[in-house]
């Protein structure tokens, strides 16, 4: 964290673990043994993390069969007979210039001396046998303070993670939620005292959290000190006896308090589970007997599934576990997030199949579904990657993979998109991913393309363009883009998988024509408001200071350049404009051209005077006239003060050259912090600044990878024609860690009354559409009014209204 350049490129992953995490991670060295398709999954995920070393073990030479599984493995390794760690290691390396990259290819068995393993904080173990993991493990525990340990395998179909991080291990944040500050509507005197909330607002705490208080007014001794609270309501929860305390008058802000916890890992027969599907217990066993050796099991089919399928590897299933397992090591070098405690199980069920070896780079997906697939729309780095790995879209099929971005790679992409490298900054992110994809799998056919998937763009990404599709993917990062994909893919017909991450957290939905709920079937409570009023003179909390800086900095440096940029394009000349001006001509924007030019500094000295006088008017004369106009001791109608919570009465600042606020820092941040400090509200750094003016969303390599794998699972059964009871949303959260899988929900199927000639028709139109020669027609959704009263109206399906000749 030293190097500014580093702490730039994971500016993402800061927003999810904090410097804290951050620096301890900078200080680890990890030992991976084990470099498969999982393996190189987890050396990906914790290099792009920034660990401060990472040492990779593996004795076996490059195969074919490494082709399908092992993603920086190329043809030429094969036919020079490398290691697997040579192969990969400068790959590795070239991942993240701040972490050292070493490997070693020395045996590794039950004689081996493991006293080498002193030296780091985490040995992760994948494709090794349980007889040598179990005593790695047990001399990970017998060491001060032990070697956190972690192991994992994936066997075609079926996965599974294994942590132990001793008997004695404290979790700093379990959850990495941000603390929770809610403000007081009132709190009574009395054995427990209520604690009410603001406005009836939600204060999502939970039994037994410690939270405190500050500003509070009357029952002042509450400030400062923690109580543990019993919730009773959404909007309410009690605090302990409060009898012999002042009354309580107005305003306060509760603080939620993180409570770190220590977690004990007990090795014994009855270990933690976390269940994913049916029979972990069962497949705690066949796992335990697949180290040994493969057999059938007719009398459970769940082993006998695993070890028809074990030798093979479904490159999606290794993604997602790859970015859980990664996700575990961070927890173990960090303490930041609950660990997995102690295994996880994982089974794809639904594929299966009887294969023979064909001696490519498909066999380790044979033995696990049978066949290859083709078709899919745009996706992001790490879905590429599994695309290459699956086969999709082969050169010489019909088959193709379509990827469009009009973005260019920057710095803060690097620790998560791994496709792309330092020398990649500034070259467009589509075309350098679909070159990436083909060092994977040259044998994959590929289109990049520059465009924005819009209304705009219609002409190119057109109805015909997407009935040429077999599946649409999706790694979109807002709401409005995804509504507007899915709306395409529904009206044609096409499958949608969509996913996204924020955080540790991560989802995937399965959208198919005629069979599930689309993506614009339901939505998210809209995102609330800053009222104007409230940034203009009421800010309550560092948020609102912030949007109003940042609407300040529009108004200064984007909005009113723009104008008056836009006024000369259209006038070529000031004498020009002066002589219409003088006709009496009215011209738009000229008011506002001529008020920034009779205000534009000539000087230096002009623009020191210029800064000057706006901080005077908006850090001394705004507060001065608020307080004339409502003074302290403003009283309401009701007899109570004008300035209560959340209302703060605003305090003038006096220009001082010293102070730190008007140094070497960010317009935002200055100019955020002094109106914080001019309404008492606790000040922010410009790290959290820049995340919520930029509405930055928290990023991390591990959640990525899973969401990836996952998706790509999906579109193995959407290509393979499996049916609607096979396919799975998906939500997780690795901070906790939890994963559920749902089916999603079907289709709504809307009975439409037949008696055609009685209900009258009601088109709700938001704007009058005009045609153009480019449109020709637009899709409209019918409502049907209700039967009888209270009921609601009855949606019809969606019709697409044809332009005629007439209309254009």
């Amino acid at each position: 964290l030293a190097n500014s350049d580093a702490i730039y490129t994971v500016l993402r992953q800061r927003y999810v673990l904090g410097d804290s995490a951050m620096q301890q991670m900078a200080q680890s060295h990890v030992f991976l043994s084990g470099i498969g398709g999982l393996g190189i999954e987890i050396a990906k995920n914790i290099v792009l993390a920034g660990v401060k070393a990472l040492t990779v073990h593996d004795t076996k030479k490059c195969e074919t069969w490494d082709l399908g599984t092992n993603f920086f493995i190329r043809e030429e390794d094969i036919l020079t007979q490398r290691s697997r760690v040579e192969a990969v290691y400068s790959h590795i390396a070239e991942l993240n210039p701040y972490v050292q990259v070493n490997i070693s290819a020395a045996s590794l068995d039950e004689n081996t001396d493991l006293s080498f393993l002193k030296q780091f904080q985490c040995v992760i173990l994948t494709d090794t046998r349980i007889s040598l993991q179990k005593k790695i493990n047990d001399f990970c525990r017998l060491q001060q303070p032990p070697i956190k340990f972690i192991s994992s395998d994936v066997y075609g179909i079926c996965a599974r993670i294994f942590c132990d991080f001793g008997d004695q291990f404290e979790v700093s944040d379990p959850n990495g939620e941000e603390v929770k500050e809610i403000f007081v509507q009132s709190i009574t005197k009395a054995n427990p005292g209520i604690v009410t909330c603001l406005e009836n607002r939600t204060h999502g705490l939970q039994s037994g959290q410690t939270v405190t208080f500050k500003e509070i007014n009357g029952m002042s001794e509450l400030n400062g000190n923690t109580h543990q609270i019993e919730v009773l309501s959404p909007y309410s929860f009690s605090i302990g006896d409060t009898s012999d305390l002042e009354d309580y008058t107005h305003g306060g802000i509760v603080c939620q308090i993180k409570t770190p916890k220590t977690v004990c890992f007990c090795l014994c027969s009855k270990g933690s589970f976390l269940l994913i599907f049916q029979a972990p217990l069962q497949l705690h066993a066949a796992f335990l007997a697949l180290s040994k050796f493969q057999e059938q099991h007719q009398r459970m089919p769940r082993i006998g599934w695993l070890s028809r399928s074990a030798r093979g590897s479904l490159p999606p299933l290794a993604a997602a576990v790859g970015g859980i397992a990664s996700q575990e090591v961070l927890k173990a070098l960090t303490g930041k997030f609950s660990p997995l405690q102690q295994w996880v199980y994982i089974i794809i069920i639904f594929f299966f199949n009887i294969f023979v070896c064909r001696g490519d780079r498909y066999d380790a997906l044979r033995a696990c579904v049978g066949r290859s697939c083709v078709g899919c729309g745009a996706i992001g780095c790490e879905m590429l990657k599994n695309f290459a790995l699956l086969g999709v879209s082969l050169s010489g099929k019909s088959g193709e993979i379509i990827i469009t971005d009009p973005d260019l790679i920057e710095k803060s992409n690097l620790n998560r998109q791994f496709l792309f490298r330092p020398h990649h900054i500034q070259k467009p992110k589509s075309t350098t991913a679909a070159a990436a994809t083909l060092e994977i799998n040259p044998q994959v056919k590929i289109s990049a393309r520059l465009n924005k998937v819009c209304p705009a763009t219609e002409n190119i990404y057109s109805d015909e363009f997407y009935s040429k599709l077999d599946v649409v993917v999706t790694a979109l990062d807002n709401v409005e883009a995804r509504r507007y994909i899915d709306s395409r893919s529904v009206s044609n017909q096409r499958p949608l998988l969509d996913s996204g991450t924020m955080g540790t957290k991560g989802h995937t939905e399965v959208i198919v024509p005629n069979l599930t709920e689309s993506y614009n079937s339901h939505r998210d409570p809209p995102e609330e408001e800053i009222p104007f009023c409230t940034l203009k003179s009421f800010p309550a909390v560092i948020e609102h200071t912030i949007q109003w800086a940042r609407d300040k900095f529009e108004s200064l440096f984007t909005h009113k350049p723009s104008i008056y940029n836009k006024f000369w394009q259209t006038h070529s000349s000031a004498e020009q404009v002066l002589q219409r001006m003088k006709s009496r001509e009215s011209l738009e924007g000229s008011f506002q051209v001529i008020k920034l030019l009779s205000r534009r500094p000539a000087q230096w000295e002009d623009c020191v005077l210029l800064a000057r006088f706006k901080f005077e008017k908006y850090f001394k004369r705004k507060a001065v006239q608020l307080l004339h106009s409502f003074p302290i001791d403003t009283r309401l109608k009701d007899g109570s003060l004008f300035w209560q919570s959340p209302k703060r009465p605003p305090s003038p600042i006096e220009f001082e050259f010293k102070d730190e606020f008007n140094g070497h820092i960010d317009f935002i941040t200055a100019a955020s912090n002094l109106r914080a400090r001019m309404y008492s509200i606790e000040s922010a750094d410009r790290f959290r600044t820049k995340r919520i003016a930029g509405k930055i969303i928290p990023a991390i390599a591990t959640a990525t990878a899973a969401v990836s794998g996952l998706v790509a699972v999906e579109l193995l059964k959407i290509v393979a024609g499996y049916g609607f009871d096979s396919f799975r949303n998906c939500f997780f959260n690795l901070a906790l860690p939890i994963i559920v899988f749902t089916k999603p929900a079907e289709v709504r199927r809307t009975q439409i009354r037949t008696n055609l000639l009685t209900f009258s028709l009601k088109l709700a139109m938001q704007k009058l559409i005009k045609p153009s020669s480019e449109k020709k027609y637009v899709d409209l959704t019918v409502s049907f009014p209700p039967e009888s009263d209270g009921d609601e109206d009855l949606p019809g399906p969606p019709v697409r209204y044809h332009f005629s000749q007439e209309d254009n």
